[in-house]
């Protein structure tokens, strides 16, 4: 009898040794914003693999995603104190602790979602200015990357849009952006600016009655049950950004920060193909199974009745000197 229970704590000991040689050094809370199918979802998954894997299991990436830490801004100020490590998430939500990401809610600013991504890409002046910018802000985070996550369109709760006639005295959701509340301003909807996880609620009990947002999100939050007429009008190329907090980034030996490095770098490409994807197929789906009307509006006249006034929206901003460093490198 002694013999046996010798063994089997011999075998106990063993078993726990090797779960304590096999468990991570560090483990990495990553934070999403989003509900899946989304590309920073994708973007999570990517980081979460690499780092894994790459430090041969020294470090270990729990996702959670879909709001359940907080929205963008409060997890911004968790990072700080260092109880959330790594988030994904869309500089639009991030203006209150950076006002210089408003730059990129100014409408048609980029050609095209590849432009953005070559502009901000590793190395370029834009991501080395608000690399810059988030030291000099003191927000106890670190920007690791930026890159595009697909157009942003809009869509409503009332009927199909063609033109801007069709939405004037609507009442618009825009992100905590004061940029994106000037833009549907402009247009002629009452701008209200409602949290993410509370936008569903909001347009099913008339509190706003249209939206925008990436396909992605539209279709991941189930925003086409509430708002069924979606209107192509891709005024923004949504902007998203990858960041650690300071906390999480001292615990990382050289090694691993370039193992980090590489693997957010990594998740912005993955992350672009993915959101590719999503354009193309989410529209088709959402018309055939889910009964949403898609418009086409003539972009001319948003294009035209909001690139006059970019200059403006940065002035009145006072996000001149953003302005003027993406202008010049985009």
């Amino acid at each position: 009898m002694r013999l046996k229970t010798a063994f089997v704590s011999m075998v106990a000991a063993v078993a726990f040794g090797a779960t304590a040689a096999n468990a991570a050094d560090i483990t990495m809370r990553l934070h999403t914003l989003v509900k899946s199918p989304h590309p920073y979802n994708d973007m999570a998954d990517y980081i979460k693999n690499e780092l894994e894997t790459k430090s041969g299991g020294k470090i270990e990436v729990k996702i959670f995603p879909a709001g359940t830490l907080g929205t963008d801004p409060t997890v911004l100020g968790e990072m700080k104190l260092g109880t959330i490590d790594l988030i994904v998430g869309s500089t639009s939500n991030a203006v209150k602790q950076v006002p210089e990401f408003q730059v990129f809610d100014i409408p048609y600013l980029f050609k095209d979602a590849e432009t953005l991504v070559s502009a901000v890409g590793p190395g370029t002046p834009i991501l080395g200015y608000y690399e810059k910018v988030f030291g000099e802000r003191e927000l106890g985070i670190k920007l690791l990357a930026m890159g595009a996550s697909g157009y942003r369109h809009m869509s409503n709760a009332k009927g199909p849009v063609t033109s801007v006639s069709d939405i004037q005295g609507m009442k618009m959701r825009t992100p905590p952006s004061p940029l994106m509340s000037k833009t549907w301003e402009a247009l002629g909807t009452q701008p209200v600016s409602i949290a993410w996880t509370e936008l569903y609620a909001a347009i099913q009990t008339g509190v706003a009655q249209a939206l925008e947002s990436s396909i992605a999100g539209y279709k991941g939050s189930k925003l086409y049950e509430v708002a069924p007429y979606l209107a192509l009008t891709g005024h923004v190329i949504q902007a998203n950004y990858v960041a650690v907090s300071n906390r999480a980034w001292g615990k990382l030996d050289d090694a691993q920060k370039a193992i980090l490095v590489e693997a957010v770098n990594g998740s912005e490409v993955h992350g672009m193909a993915k959101t590719l994807g999503y354009e193309e197929s989410l529209v088709k789906t959402l018309q055939s199974d889910n009964g949403v009307t898609v418009t086409k509006p003539d972009v001319a006249e948003f294009f035209n009745a909001l690139v006059p006034i970019q200059d403006q929206m940065a002035q009145d901003l006072n996000i001149t000197d953003a302005f003027a460093v993406v202008k010049a490198n985009r």
